[in-house]
């Protein structure tokens, strides 16, 4: 038995992998794999065809065939107990028979065809061996890591104590100037997958920096006197500059020039009050949706974390309403005490005398909820792309606000397009965005609330197909929780009274698309 190649494709003939196991060029390959389905016969239950020079053996599965090209001259009988093996192999590594699932797991396929031929042959080995062979329990890799995150871990706390010693230094700069105190940044990140959350020094309002365009040409005011010089083609030359950035897709934002004598107006930037005690309510989203309808995977991760910067309000606890009835399964740190919280929904130290930890964000509270009801997404999207008959396809998209009582800020919908594309829109709640660069078409919702729970937009593709437009990708941040937990007082262990305290919620997305 000689065994050219194997190859999972598709039932239109596309190949989602294929691993060849003696030298051959790579048109050769192609060649073989493109005649394939063009050998296929319909309405008969074949398991092989032949050409002049090979053999294709194939299995359906699913959506998909498994594929093996041999030579004329190998055993029949081997050549199909090895197609058995390798169509064991897919379900081992993959959840389903998707083109999306294969092409995720496309390497860990490939290693395990490798265990089973050697150079065209077939090797002695069962599915147990293949999954101990391409597993490969390193030691040295395990040593490795934990070193690695060993420095990466004193690297960090470094960089915070850095942090903290030139946070001390402005502030004493500050002082030395007109006692004016500024805010600094310290303590380091909370969660190394989210923003930055300013910690908090001894000030209690932050004003963060406005957010800035990613090019914006600037041009001061200048007054026009006697003799003055009139400075016309630099402005010239930056007006190609941003006309030839947004023929290249690039999103420009251009701001009006000041006219001669007038000033331009001041950005006010908005002003986020923080108290000494300050918690963050931060949840990440991470959704899966299939074209057809159904919830792939739907994981929803919560996290509340403490940032006291006075060490007399280090004795506290926080109480926490939990209103959410969909079984969200909550965790509390180690150091909490569990009983405390279980009877009467507060957080506190299992030693009450002993203080939060200072100028850092300390997590005390997580959650996890996981759901397979589509009533459990906070939007829904609905892609319906269709051939128009003349080799582009028409393509519906609406979205519709599941949880009406979320508000969604900067909402984006990313859709991919055929390389080379230019998508024709002829309707559009919203604004779109082409960046041809990325071949993807951006639709962007500033906010979607109940009031404007549903909206659609319609376009028109050349020279495409249906697929080409999958998956979609979603993002959106949000003020308001999606878990109904809420911090509702903080207070004093020795006499329970309230403490002045600030919260910060956020909700956005890690993952969102519809595949």
């Amino acid at each position: 038995m000689v065994l050219i190649a194997a190859a999972v494709c598709t039932k239109a003939g596309k190949t989602i992998i294929s691993r060849q196991f003696v030298e051959m060029t790579k048109a050769r390959i192609e060649g073989l794999l493109a005649a394939f389905p063009k050998l296929m016969s319909s309405g008969k239950q074949h398991t092989f065809v032949e050409t002049e020079s090979v053999r294709y053996v194939y299995q359906p599965l699913e959506k998909v065939y498994m594929l093996l090209i041999t030579t004329k001259a190998s055993n029949i009988l081997e050549d199909l107990e090895t197609l058995r093996l390798f169509a064991r192999v897919i379900p081992e590594y993959c959840n389903s028979m998707d083109e999306l699932e294969i092409a995720e797991n496309a390497f860990n396929l490939i290693f395990a065809f490798d265990e089973i031929v050697a150079l065209g042959y077939r090797e002695n080995v069962n599915l147990a061996q293949i999954r101990t062979f391409v597993e490969m329990d390193s030691h040295e890799e395990k040593v490795y890591q934990a070193v690695r995150m060993t420095q990466e871990r004193e690297a960090k706390n470094k960089m915070r104590e850095k942090a903290k010693e030139l946070q001390r230094q402005r502030m004493m700069e500050a002082n030395k100037k007109g006692g004016i105190k500024s805010p600094g940044f310290g303590g380091g990140y909370g969660s190394g997958s989210t923003p930055a959350t300013p910690a908090v020094g001894d000030t209690a309002n932050f004003v963060p920096e406005p957010i800035r365009p990613s090019y914006k040409p600037k041009q001061k005011p200048v007054n026009a006197g006697p003799g003055a010089m009139k400075l016309g083609g630099k402005s010239r030359d930056v007006d190609s500059f941003v006309d030839q950035l947004k023929e290249e897709g690039e999103n420009v934002v251009s701001g009006p020039l000041a006219a001669p004598g007038t000033k331009l107006a001041q950005i006010t930037p908005q002003i986020i009050n923080t108290e000494l005690v300050h918690l963050r309510q931060e949840e990440r989203l991470n959704v899966r949706i299939g074209r057809d309808g159904g919830v792939q995977n739907f994981e929803l991760h919560g996290l509340v974390t403490l940032h006291i910067s006075d060490e007399k309000w280090g004795r506290i606890r926080v109480q926490v309403d939990n209103r959410d009835t969909r079984g969200i399964q909550l965790q509390t740190h180690p150091n909490v005490d569990k009983e405390l919280f279980r009877a009467h929904g507060q957080i506190g130290l299992k030693v009450p005398t002993k203080p939060f930890p200072l100028n850092t964000d300390v997590g005390v509270l997580k959650w996890r909820f996981q759901a397979q009801d589509e009533g459990a997404l906070p939007i829904s999207i609905n892609c319906w792309p269709s051939e128009n008959g003349e080799g582009g396809c028409d393509v519906n998209i609406e979205y519709e606000l599941e949880q009406v009582d979320l508000e969604l800020n900067d909402v984006q919908i990313n859709i991919p397009l055929p390389i080379g594309s230019n998508p024709i829109v002829s309707e559009c709640d919203g604004q779109y965005t082409h960046e041809a660069r990325r071949n993807t078409l951006v639709w962007s919702l500033p906010v979607i609330d109940a009031s404007t729970k549903s909206g659609s937009m319609e376009f028109s593709a050349p020279s495409s197909t249906p697929g080409d437009f999958f998956p979609l990708h979603v993002s959106f941040t949000s003020k308001t929780p999606y878990a109904k937990i809420k911090v509702s007082e903080v207070l004093l262990v020795e006499d329970e009274s309230p403490v002045k305290y600030s919260v910060e919620s956020v909700f956005f997305t890690d993952n969102y698309e519809v595949v």
